[in-house]
């Protein structure tokens, strides 16, 4: 850790290191969950999470469990007895819950489910049943719900008694005899009502919800879009049968965000905080690209051969071909990257490509005539008013060229069903590299007058 981390953390560190469980419970009481949570995630090996975890209370013991990432989990966890496992899973959130134990293997999985209530062991089973990456998988069973023909005082009463064990209470969801979704009330209705209001009197319809197979980056976004605490996740038959609350859409927004710059960057996903990690897994997740990437950039270095004898007649292109490939290559990636994103947050379409592509032609147009005068003075200077034109004219169709590639790519890869983010800034730039040079020489070519 860091010195500052260690100061921090440093009463901590000397209780856990007594073994003394009332100085461990005593040091910890400072913290929040969260922070004991970095704790353990710092110190990866098992024996100070153990020594924790076992200080603390079973409730504070389940959040900080909570905050800890997969990997030293299962760390912790294969270090822990079954029955104090056990215990540990029962005082987590039921969405919590599903996610460790989806990274159990099957045995570990198995003798879990034997050492749980019935209660816990079938809610477990249902929600760990639900495809990764959905709304089913993310939900929690935790919420908070009245039935409809129930007055004011007998909704408070019902969350009075519920509320140790529901997640929020904020909004109570209203539903019929079958289980299905009529809507929402909210507490402070509940408690301004007066006590012998109906609720269906109080009730909000026309929710937005969420099926169970809902991508969680569709969740995420409905939750932000309508700023909502949380949202209900409806079966096909319209039950009710969890929440998201807008702390998990977070936690997905920031992993989908960070896998979006991965891929960006042309960098595979990370198992464990990058602090932790290993440098095998850090060579694993980028070698992949930089090697396709080498044997790209072959098709550049094939293009300058074949356009020897034009470079050999006149020498001074060279000195402009980094210049032209770059702006080629920085021009793409700008245009990619505003696309992705743009794909990222729903606010581009691949409805829009058409409209798109005749603004972008525009603005590319713009750029390239832009640099090409910014470059026509120094190409004079260096080399005369005949290879001034060919780097002006190189500058407009490369830039032109770059943007376009940049902005449809996207597009393409979407339409294959491939994410857009794979539209990598380096993978861009090794397509403007190739198509740059081709441009430039072909161009130097032409209006020079060679063979």
């Amino acid at each position: 850790m860091a010195s500052l981390e260690s100061e921090f953390y440093q009463p901590l560190s000397e209780a856990i290191a007594t073994g003394d469980e009332t100085q461990i419970r005593a040091a910890a009481a400072t913290f929040n969950a969260a922070d004991l949570g970095d704790y353990v995630e710092a110190n990866p090996g098992p024996d100070d999470g153990v020594r924790l975890l076992r200080a603390l209370p079973v409730q504070q013991s389940a959040r900080v469990f909570g905050y800890i990432g997969p990997t030293i989990q299962t760390v912790i966890a294969d270090q822990l007895p079954t029955p104090d496992l056990a215990e540990l899973v029962t005082a987590m959130s039921s969405d919590e819950r599903a996610d460790f134990f989806n990274i159990l293997d099957e045995d570990r999985q198995h003798t879990l489910l034997q050492s749980l209530a019935s209660k816990e062991r079938e809610d477990l089973r249902r929600l760990a049943g639900f495809a990764a990456g959905t709304a089913g998988a993310l939900m929690s069973s935790e919420y908070a719900t009245i039935h409809t023909g129930m007055t004011a005082s007998e909704a408070i009463n019902l969350l009075r008694n519920t509320a140790p064990e529901k997640e929020t209470i904020y909004h109570a969801y209203v539903i019929d005899s079958d289980q299905k979704l009529v809507g929402a009330v909210s507490l402070r209705d509940l408690i301004t009502a007066m006590p012998g209001t109906p609720v269906d009197n109080l009730v909000a319809t026309g929710l937005i919800t969420a099926r169970t197979d809902t991508p969680q980056e569709e969740v995420a976004r409905l939750i932000a879009r309508y700023d909502l605490l949380a949202l209900p996740v409806v079966d096909h038959d319209q039950r009710l049968v969890g929440i998201v609350t807008y702390d998990d859409a977070m936690d997905v927004a920031e992993a989908e965000a960070t896998e979006d710059i991965h891929k960006g960057a042309t960098v595979g996903k990370l198992d464990t905080r990058l602090k932790n990690a290993t440098p095998f897994s850090l060579y694993r997740s980028r070698v992949h690209w930089l090697v396709i990437l080498v044997f790209a950039n072959i098709f550049t270095g094939a293009g300058i051969t074949y356009f020897e004898e034009t470079i050999s007649e006149h020498m001074a292109l060279l000195f402009f071909m980094p210049l032209l490939v770059a702006s080629a290559g920085n021009a793409g990636a700008q245009s990619a990257t505003l696309m992705v994103r743009g794909m990222a947050t729903g606010d581009v379409s691949a409805a829009d490509w058409a409209r798109l592509l005749g603004r972008e032609t525009l603005v590319a147009g713009a750029l390239g005539v832009t640099m090409a005068a910014a470059v026509m003075m120094v190409g004079i200077l260096r080399a005369g008013p005949e290879i001034a034109a060919v780097v002006a004219i190189t500058m407009i169709i490369v830039v032109m060229t770059g943007s376009l590639i940049g902005m449809l790519l996207p597009f393409l890869l979407d339409k294959l069903r491939i994410d857009p983010a794979t539209a990598s800034m380096p993978l861009i730039t090794t397509i403007a590299d190739v198509s740059g040079v081709l441009i430039y020489f072909s161009v130097a070519t032409a209006l020079l007058g060679l063979s």
